[in-house]
């Protein structure tokens, strides 16, 4: 078995994450079945799994949502959801766990790292129905609670007061601005963007197949040219506007005939964004357009996960170019380290 799985590594197109998964799936059915989902065909193989991060898998104790990486101190954010847990685990970028935190996080859904040297902080949105959920949350990395845009524990459309219904992700600029998608199928499926006294600068905010109307509004990230890229996951779509203007660029579809993308981040260099599918359990590297050309997607390399993984969010170190991945259904965050050609692509 040792043997098959070696040739499998070095001849398919891309390198199975699931060789070597932590021990809860020893002997399972995931576990098992692997050998049934390697693809011979051909592709760029640009990451390895990092089998040493983390250090110690236990602290996993719920099913792990979203990622976060300050990449200036060198920390990672994990949310997890369950009973009697800590909701958010800090580990260090080379795998050692740090401290857990608990307060004020109903159910996590997505997170965001705007850290300078300066100050640490990390973004959380909670979609829970309880007393802190339907909200957009700022925490210092010691898990005090610094801002809370959205009506705590209310769910709604409204726009003053903001109010939120399971908000998904958000991205936070250099400059302060926040780009805020929701809601993951609740009642909203809109695109905000605030400044950074919280002040809505534009949205976009109607159900719908069309340009610029969304059917639940996943994940979102930015470009170094300028553009906001949505994870349009229930149109099975990725669409990109200007982050100036709110215009609407253009969109992705041609990738996504089977299932719609649920996170998409780009890599350091710009050149390639990294996408999940939740249920296909696949990653995809895809190159990134040129500037004022959006055209189709193109698949550069993909990773694909065995049954049951689920990856759901994921983010990318801004310095090493290393991918971590939320995973819900492995209950674990995977590491991605660039192959050496791809990390001297990203200048590291």
């Amino acid at each position: 078995m040792a043997r098959l799985w070696v040739c499998a590594a070095a001849g398919a197109g891309f390198f199975l994450a699931s060789l070597v998964l932590h021990s809860r799936f020893s002997g399972s059915p995931v576990l098992r079945n692997l050998a049934l989902q390697i693809s011979w065909k051909r592709e760029k193989i640009l990451y390895r799994l990092d089998l040493d991060w983390p250090k110690y898998s236990e602290y996993f104790t719920g099913a792990t949502f979203c990622v976060a990486v300050d990449s200036p101190n060198g920390l990672v954010y994990i949310a997890q959801r369950g009973d009697n847990i800590p909701k958010v685990l800090v580990f260090s970028e080379d795998g050692y766990f740090l401290r857990a935190w608990n307060y004020t996080v109903d159910t996590p859904h997505g997170m965001f790292a705007a850290s300078t040297l300066q100050q640490q902080s990390v973004w959380i949105t909670d979609v829970g129905s309880g007393s802190f959920g339907h909200t957009v949350k700022k925490y210092n990395s010691f898990g005090d609670l610094v801002q809370v845009l959205g009506t705590p524990g209310k769910k709604g459309t409204g726009l003053n007061p903001l109010q939120f219904d399971n908000p998904a992700e958000l991205y936070v600029e250099e400059t302060g601005d926040i780009y805020i998608v929701d809601g993951d199928g609740g009642l909203n499926n809109r695109l905000i963007k605030l400044s950074q006294d919280f002040m809505i600068l534009w949205l976009h905010g109607e159900n719908g197949t069309g340009p610029a109307k969304f059917n639940i509004p996943h994940s979102v990230t930015l470009d170094s040219v300028g553009r906001v890229w949505v994870a349009d996951r229930g149109n099975k779509r990725m669409q990109v506007f200007d982050k100036v203007t709110g215009e609407w660029l253009g969109a992705w579809s041609n990738c996504f005939t089977q299932e719609g993308p649920s996170a998409i981040r780009f890599t350091p260099d710009g050149k390639y964004l990294v996408v999940a599918q939740l249920n296909l359990g696949r990653l995809s590297v895809m190159a990134a357009p040129p500037v004022g050309n959006i055209g189709d997607c193109s698949v550069i390399s993909t990773i694909q996960l065995p049954d049951q993984v689920q990856p759901h969010l994921l983010e990318i170190d801004s310095k090493t170019g290393a991918v971590y991945v939320a995973e819900i259904g492995a209950k674990q965050v995977q590491k991605y380290v660039p192959l050496n050609n791809h990390i001297h692509a990203l200048g590291g």
